[in-house]
């Protein structure tokens, strides 16, 4: 017997329950007719779209999409099976469900059992678990299904495997970080082959608030090799042949390499939240550094340097350099920039405060109010074209707190937010070798706000090749001050590091939201309160 079965690696928008309802109907028509497929293959909780958070709280919400799923059996093309999940209501309780629709009508039905509840995920706050296998038959085959976090654990392919099922089918909203598509593959891959069966893996593509998901859906033949891979970061359906429930093979998509892989990630997650989110393009502040520079490359990746404007803001301490730097970047990369001096703002706040500041020494208080005379004049911008402003920070600096709340912090949304200062450098050195457009000397130059005379980063951080291993080991990997200083580290690094990072939790909540590209990302992933008393430092 022969099986054609299609991968569907599309987007779909949270919450716009009858645009995925059509989305699913479009794809299901088009693999049929065109591509030939006899089964069609959609992500998990495609009906809703993934993560939905507390929507799946509401009840008109949990109402509309168990309405759309009746309608789907009647929408749907007669002569393709379709899975697609959704939240299920039965009774008091929700499930994470998929459905298999076939000639009008929902064929089987499966409620996932695994519900992951680590890092970005929150499933057992919304989901009860499933507690049984599904396998039906369809053409001659008898397939399982799977929804994500179960193909992760043994026992539940095994179970599928003793019921029969000839082939599994997984739906899956498995978000990007660095590393992850290798980790993915290798998993499943060794689940599958210690079972003996082969399996469909479609993952979810686009961008959706921190998350980005990279697609990169797979088939593994029984014996755990990888026959067929979709490309990554890119809408794609795929169809793959069965015969006598053997994967027959395919096209197989390379792998982005690391830091091409994060880059593709970044652009995706800015171009997919300025999309979904409606604003008409993106605006950001050009300083000649690195971060902004590294950012408006990959604005203009993600939206077209048509889409795009950048804003220079010089005051009596910005270096010539950094003017000409910023506009040839600008320059380089087609982008419309425009220059605005902060100087008379400045002046004008120092004037208004100078009664309450006197006899006092100027201190960071002065370097604040020139980030914070750049947040209004960008905010104002972003208002005034309704582009929405993209700020600079990388993560090194969000992790110590070397950012202006309403300052350089003002915007709405952070692309680098999560990427450390070392892969900044590496980034921006992949991007110039696809076509240069960040001038050398800004790749080399030491790196400074700007803020003062002379001043640089390291006059008041570590060099941030001491300074990125140590927030590595403290921010993702949860190691104590005493592991980190055991490991090689200096303890006065270590301790000017672990207290930067406690004392700015009360900033990093007030920071937009990111491109999530590490293993544990401020707000999704690491959630620290900002009143607490430990340290983790011995006193």
């Amino acid at each position: 017997m022969t099986l054609k079965i299609a991968l569907a690696q599309t987007h779909f928008l949270v919450g716009d329950i009858d645009a995925n309802v059509q989305n699913i109907v479009r794809n299901a028509k088009h693999a049929h007719e065109t591509l030939g497929a006899d089964l069609i293959v959609f992500p998990e909780l495609t009906v809703t779209g993934y993560p939905a958070e507390d929507l799946l709280l509401r009840p008109d919400f949990i109402d509309a999409a168990n309405e759309a799923v009746g309608r789907l059996a009647s929408l749907l093309p007669k002569d393709i099976a379709v899975v697609a999940g959704f939240p299920e209501q039965d009774g008091g309780k929700l499930y994470n469900s998929v459905a298999v629709f076939y000639q009008g009508r929902i064929l089987a039905g499966y409620r996932k059992r695994a519900l992951p509840n680590y890092g970005v995920f929150d499933e057992r706050r919304y989901f009860s678990a499933g507690d049984k296998t599904c396998v039906f038959s369809f053409k001659g085959t008898k397939i399982g299904l799977t929804i994500c976090e179960d193909v992760w654990h043994a026992g539940i392919i095994a179970e599928n495997r003793r019921e029969g099922a000839d082939l599994l089918l997984t739906l899956n909203a498995s978000p990007f970080h660095a590393g992850k598509i290798r980790q993915r593959e290798a998993v499943v891959c060794g689940q599958i082959k210690a079972a003996q069966i082969p399996l469909v893996y479609v993952n979810q593509i686009g961008g959706q608030d921190e998350l980005v998901f990279d697609g990169a859906s797979f088939v593994v033949d029984a014996q755990g090799e990888v026959v067929f891979r979709a490309e990554e970061f890119k809408e794609q359906i795929g169809v793959v042949d069965f015969a006598d429930g053997r994967p027959l093979k395919g096209d197989c998509a390379p792998l982005y390499t690391p830091v091409a892989s994060e880059y593709q990630a970044l652009v995706l997650g800015i171009r997919d939240y300025v999309r979904k989110n409606g604003f008409k393009g993106a605006l950001l502040g050009l300083s000649g550094g690195i971060d902004s520079a590294l950012v408006l490359a990959l604005a203009v990746d993600a939206l077209g340097a048509d889409r795009v404007e950048a804003v220079l803001m010089p005051s009596r301490y910005t270096q010539p350099m950094s003017i000409e730097d910023a506009i040839w970047e600008a320059e380089a990369l087609g982008v419309r920039h425009h220059t605005v001096p902060i100087d008379p703002a400045v002046s004008a706040f120092g004037g208004m405060l100078a009664g309450i500041f006197a006899g006092t020494k100027q201190d960071t208080t002065e370097e604040n109010i020139q980030a914070r005379c750049r947040g209004v004049i960008l905010m104002a911008i972003s208002n005034k074209q309704g582009k929405l402003l993209l700020t600079t920070g990388n993560k090194s600096e969000m992790s110590v707190g070397y950012a202006t709340l309403y300052g350089d912090m003002a915007g709405g949304f952070a692309p680098i937010k999560d990427v450390p200062k070392l892969l900044v450098y590496q980034l921006a050195r992949y991007r110039n070798g696809v076509a240069f457009v960040i001038p050398e000397r800004v790749l080399t130059r030491p790196p400074s706000a700007e803020l003062a005379p002379g001043q640089v980063d390291q006059d008041s951080l570590p060099p941030y090749e001491v300074l990125d291993p140590i927030l590595e080991r403290y921010v993702e990997l949860d190691q104590s001050a005493d592991e980190i200083i055991a490991a090689g580290f200096s303890p006065e690094d270590v301790a000017r590091a672990v207290s930067l990072v406690d004392r700015n939790e009360y900033k990093r909540r007030q920071s937009p939201p990111c491109v999530k590209i590490t293993e544990r990302a401020f707000g999704r992933d690491r959630r620290y309160p900002i009143t607490s008393g430990y340290r983790g430092m011995k006193q």
